[in-house]
């Protein structure tokens, strides 16, 4: 891709950023931290200041809970005045003319900028089946949904969950610790199937079932139905799941559809390179609706708070003229009833899977080995398997497989030459 030129003292137009979620908010950040001197434009679809997502299916639905349903702030709210930074909240993007470089808005005013990022990240997948619009089907993807969702988790309530997911199983715990009588759906053979191995998915799923869940597996929804609102869901055996709520956790799809209008490369994701720069060089892009060469993963679009993160870190160093920086290992995390799973890499169904540790004590790991090298890990209760298998995964060698099924070894003895770095 083309190199851009690179304003030192800030041009006379802006950066304008599109989408003001973990990506968005970070770029505007780190464009003032890295002392850019132009102006700085994030523009967002949803009503009031940004704020975290990660806790709408967590935090915002325990029983507990003390925050609001928006969640936590990604910032304070005076920050984005004292840095300078023009907030454009409850704003809708119509389009973007790319040989104007401006930036097209919903009510027909116009935004020129200097570069342009995109950060719309993704939407839940929506059901598509007869009685999806019923009253009482609901999705979580924003605070509004969260809130809704909150609402409607009533002791006693009949939640069915479609999909068991990080988020289906999220909301599954989070119900269940309402009083809520709850049924998860799933079309795969096992709960997050598409992120973990075996090991991992059968100890969760004994994890919920102890708490009074229901699942059904190679579940395909047919229908929804009810008079004035959901009252069953229907499945393609036949059968009929009795519903106060229904909670779809299908799946997200990234919100691309403003790029790919404008004929910026699209397939499944905003193609970026190293640089996150996309097919046009005026114009970046970063987080969940990206789609990028990993060195931990080939091709892949990533949803996760350490990549928005990190790639809003490379946009804001492009923009001000510093080389890219080195890609980190991806990581994930879910809690379900205080436990907490934590991933690092990304793992293959054709994996090598080596276990640390008994499932039943409720503390073990799960790794992954590629080419005799360990490519992903999955840890419960063990934080130090978790900062040691980043490590491992970045360092990339070798290791001994019969130390590394050892749980009595450090994972990083199990390297085979050279030690990793501190």
């Amino acid at each position: 891709m083309a190199e851009v030129e690179f304003c030192p003292d800030g041009p006379d137009l802006p950066v304008v950023i599109i989408g003001a979620g973990h990506a968005g908010v970070q770029v505007a950040a780190g464009l003032r931290t890295r002392g850019w001197t132009g102006g700085v434009v994030l523009i967002d679809e949803q009503p009031g200041l940004p704020y975290e997502r990660p806790p709408l299916s967590k935090d915002v639905l325990a029983p507990d809970a003390t925050c609001a349903a928006t969640g936590p702030l990604l910032r304070r709210d005076g920050f984005y005045a004292a840095k300078d930074i023009t907030l454009l909240a409850g704003v809708a993007v119509a389009s973007i003319d790319r040989d104007a470089r401006r930036v097209v808005l919903g009510n027909g005013e116009a935004v020129a900028y200097h570069r342009l990022v995109i950060a719309t990240g993704a939407r839940g997948r929506q059901l598509t089946v007869p009685g999806h619009d019923l009253p009482g089907v609901l999705s979580l993807r924003t605070a509004a949904d969260a809130a809704a969702v909150r609402d409607r988790l009533a002791a006693g309530a009949r939640v069915v969950i479609i999909g068991a997911g990080y988020i289906g199983m999220e909301v599954s715990a989070a119900a269940a610790k309402r009083g809520c009588d709850v049924t998860v759906l799933e079309y795969q053979d096992r709960v997050m199937k598409r992120v973990t191995s075996e090991p991992v998915s059968a100890f969760f799923e004994d994890l919920h079932r102890a708490h009074g869940i229901r699942f059904a597996f190679g579940a395909a929804v047919s229908a929804l139905e009810g008079s004035d609102r959901v009252e069953h869901v229907l499945t393609a055996d036949g059968r009929r799941h009795p519903a106060d709520v229904v909670v779809a956790g299908i799946g997200v799809v990234p919100h691309q559809e403003v790029a790919e209008a404008a004929g910026i490369a699209c397939r499944d994701g905003i193609l970026v390179d190293e640089a996150c720069r996309t097919s046009d060089p005026a114009v970046y892009a970063a987080g969940d609706v990206t789609r990028f060469t990993s060195p931990f993963g080939g091709e892949l679009r990533l949803e996760c708070l350490q990549n928005a993160q990190q790639q809003a870190d490379t946009v804001a160093d492009a923009i001000t003229g510093r080389p890219p920086r080195a890609p980190e290992v991806p990581w994930f995390w879910t809690v379900q009833f205080d436990v907490r799973l934590q991933t690092a890499g990304v793992m293959r169904p054709d994996d090598e899977i080596v276990l640390r540790g008994d499932p039943a004590t409720g503390k073990f790991s799960v790794c992954y080995l590629r080419e005799g090298r360990i490519a992903a890990i999955d840890t419960i209760g063990g934080l130090a398997d978790f900062r040691q298998g980043r490590k491992l995964v970045a360092a990339g060698g070798p290791v001994d497989r019969q130390a590394l099924a050892d749980p009595t070894v450090r994972l990083e003895d199990c390297l085979l030459g050279e030690a990793l770095a501190a």
